[in-house]
């Protein structure tokens, strides 16, 4: 253990050595993307790169005097292929702003890089709420799932829905999502009959799906991470739940956008709260959706997408007011308060925490064109984290 900790001591030395060169860089400004390419998360990293470059060849690669360089790593949703990655790109590549952050164990992996070398962290992806906390160098442009679980906690009660089992995947995300509709649901007169959690890595829904049929709730309430959607729903509808009249509500991961063609006519109806959808009706969300399947062979943006199209230009728009000169301090100053209109609607950076304030919507999974889409009916504006809202 001792030897472990001095080995930590030295690596994070040579990082703190390596910064002074870090930032005289000439002409390069260099992003360091570190992203699940391969492996169980891949949607996340394939959908956050393709919005990148969208957003690079749509706001050119050259800002404030500097040439904008991509660096993306492959880290497989291992923390410690994360954090190894990470100080590769901060010692070696010299990278200026480090981004991605499929899963949250490989943004806390990586926080304490980020601290030491003093160079920006933008989590396009990861979603549990305390992720900022971790260090003062992450800015997130993704979502926290407090954010989208106490709204379904409001919604569901009023909704007919009195008695629910909630199944979560068992990491950071999947434990807020579960403690914050919990806590909502409860509030407003509805009855938790169970909680289950299922392992993060290779999960099989079946054995708890028959858990929830035979307890018969009204409903079941889901978080899976990204990518997990459509087994679960796959499950659902083979164990024939929505026959014996237990509704699915969830947070937006499970309808994802990426997948929700694929889940079949089953998923029809499903009512979820999430922050993006590739329907939003906005005119700046059509163009948007309309270029990503240009440049993606008709591959449908989904809300992983959404934080890195948004990730890029607070790093672009944090470049241009420090005019190209800015080290990690003024570079994460300027980031801080940025208020700017999305595809996704109105977003800040808030100045305090650090962290996405956005709105929230609540969909219904209904078929437009031939095609499943997730379709907003009602709105919760400006939502801030409650986790961090005391």
């Amino acid at each position: 253990m001792q030897r472990r900790h001095l080995i930590q001591a030295a690596s994070l030395a040579a990082i703190a050595l390596a910064m002074p060169l870090a930032h005289a860089q000439g002409n390069t400004f260099k992003i360091g993307l570190v992203l699940p390419m391969t492996g169980q998360q891949a949607t996340t990293g394939r959908q956050i790169e393709a919005a990148a470059r969208l957003y690079m060849a749509q706001n050119g690669d050259t800002v404030a005097g500097k040439k904008i360089e991509l660096i993306i790593k492959d880290d497989t949703s291992l923390p410690d292929v994360t954090k190894r990655l990470a100080q590769e790109l901060v010692v070696n590549d010299k990278v200026n702003v480090l981004a991605g952050f499929g899963i949250t164990p490989s943004a806390m992996a990586t926080a304490p890089i980020a601290t030491q070398s003093k160079t920006p962290m933008v989590v396009m992806a990861a979603a549990t709420s305390s992720i900022t906390e971790a260090s003062p160098y992450i800015v997130r442009t993704s979502f926290t799932l407090p954010q989208v679980s106490v709204a379904m906690g409001d919604w569901a009660p009023k909704n007919g829905i009195k008695s629910v089992v909630t199944l979560v995947t068992d990491y950071g995300p999947g434990n807020d999502a579960e403690k914050y509709f919990k806590e909502r649901f409860q509030l407003n007169g509805g009855k938790v009959v169970d909680s289950l959690r299922v392992p993060l890595r290779n999960p099989d829904f079946a054995p708890f799906l028959q858990k929830v049929r035979d307890a018969k709730p009204d409903a079941l309430f889901v978080f899976v991470p990204s990518g997990a959607g459509a087994a679960v729903m796959k499950q659902f509808i083979e164990r024939g739940m929505d026959k014996a009249g237990i509704k699915m509500i969830a947070t937006g991961d499970v309808t994802d956008d990426d997948q929700l063609n694929d889940m079949g006519d089953g998923a029809l109806g499903v009512v979820t709260t999430h922050h993006y959808s590739a329907a939003h009706p906005s005119a700046l969300n059509k163009k948007y959706v309309e270029a990503f399947q240009k440049a993606n062979k008709n591959m449908r943006p989904n809300f992983m997408a959404m934080g890195g199209y948004d990730g890029m230009r607070v790093i672009y728009e944090a470049l241009k007011a420090t005019k190209g000169q800015g080290g990690g301090d003024a570079l994460l100053a300027a980031m801080k308060g940025q208020i700017f209109e999305s595809p996704r609607g109105q977003v800040l950076i808030d100045a305090q925490t650090r962290d996405i304030v956005q709105d929230v919507y609540l969909r219904k999974v209904e078929k437009k064109d031939g095609q499943l889409y997730n379709v907003e009916f009602d709105v919760i504006k400006a939502v801030k984290d409650p986790g961090k809202a005391k």
